[in-house]
């Protein structure tokens, strides 16, 4: 198993109509296949810049490949992150023995 996560900050006013359709537009990513416990998430500690994150896992590294390779994915990522994320840090863990 391989749990991919993500924290951000967005570029629009807290809030705001753009925040808020692009919460909606990541949540959509979820319909992609081999995308299990998907989670769209507000930070609320004072200790983290960021305001967002975003967790979901996949079976094995083949699983996740075919995500990051989607084409509903790659839109995603070129048509709203890159705009519209202002930081962020991507941290994928997998499981200790």
């Amino acid at each position: 198993m391989i749990r991919h996560t993500a924290v951000f900050r967005l570029k629009h006013a807290a809030g705001s109509a753009a925040e808020n359709d692009f919460l909606a537009a990541l949540a959509k990513l979820k319909s992609i296949p081999g995308v299990e416990k998907f989670e769209v998430l507000r930070q609320v500690s004072p200790k983290s810049e960021f305001k967002f994150g975003v967790s979901m896992e996949f079976e094995n590294q083949a699983v996740y490949d075919g995500y990051n390779f989607h084409p509903d994915h790659v839109a995603f990522v070129q048509g709203r992150w890159i705009p519209e994320v202002a930081a962020f840090t991507e941290i994928d863990y997998v499981p200790l023995p």
